[in-house]
């Protein structure tokens, strides 16, 4: 089932037209990498679906219903997060930050508190629910953030270099969170350029280059 589906996608800076796409389409339940040389557009393309940037769109559907990216559709800001390369987390605790789209959804307290508690253990991060963010490591914030957008069950979650800055045991924690996001029946896409991340099995890669889509 097409999920979302554009049948035109242009986003230009003045005179330099940095992608100018033809029937994009994404399919539910699938995960994605969009990979591309830096300065390619991936960034910008995820920020356009997310509706942080504006682009020039038509013929765009989601869900089969045909709908317009400019203004943002409610339906779209309810189903789509963005994570961005480097997540802020407010200055408060890990269970707070997490929490956060659950309270301004109006979710009620103990619905979002226990939604919390499934979020931090399936990020790995339940010893930190009262940390300071400022003191977690680079790997911790990512894992906070990838559970803060995986407790909103999101339709389409659109992470950018999720595995960015990261080494070691960090790295390959939130690698290991990316296929039980796609699992759980919403679709994915991740810009990168790790290799590990492109290598996930069921993975389909989208390269943009010279302001296309190539499927490999």
């Amino acid at each position: 089932m097409t999920l979302l589906r554009i049948d035109r996608l242009r986003k230009a800076h003045g005179a330099r037209v940095l992608f100018d796409l033809s029937a994009f389409a994404l399919d539910a339940g699938r995960a994605y990498v969009l990979t591309g040389i830096n300065g390619a557009g991936k960034s910008t393309l995820l920020r356009v679906l997310a509706g942080l940037e504006a682009g020039d769109a038509s013929g765009v559907t989601w869900q089969g219903k045909p709908l317009a990216l400019s203004p943002y559709p409610p339906a779209l800001r309810a189903a789509i997060v963005y994570v961005h390369q480097h997540p802020v987390l407010f200055s408060t605790s890990v269970a707070d930050n997490i929490g956060y789209g659950l309270r301004a959804r109006g979710v009620p307290r103990a619905q979002a508190a226990q939604a919390v508690a499934q979020a931090m253990a399936w990020a790995g991060v339940g010893h930190l629910q009262g940390s300071d963010p400022a003191r977690l490591s680079g790997g911790e914030v990512q894992r906070v953030a990838l559970a803060r957008a995986w407790v909103l069950r999101p339709s389409l979650l659109l992470l950018d270099e999720p595995s960015a800055n990261l080494d070691g045991a960090a790295r390959e924690q939130v690698i290991s969170l990316i296929p039980a996001l796609s699992a759980a029946g919403g679709t994915v896409v991740m810009a990168c350029h790790d290799r590990d991340l492109i290598g996930l099995p069921g993975v389909q890669r989208l390269k943009l280059r010279d302001g296309r889509i190539e499927t490999k």
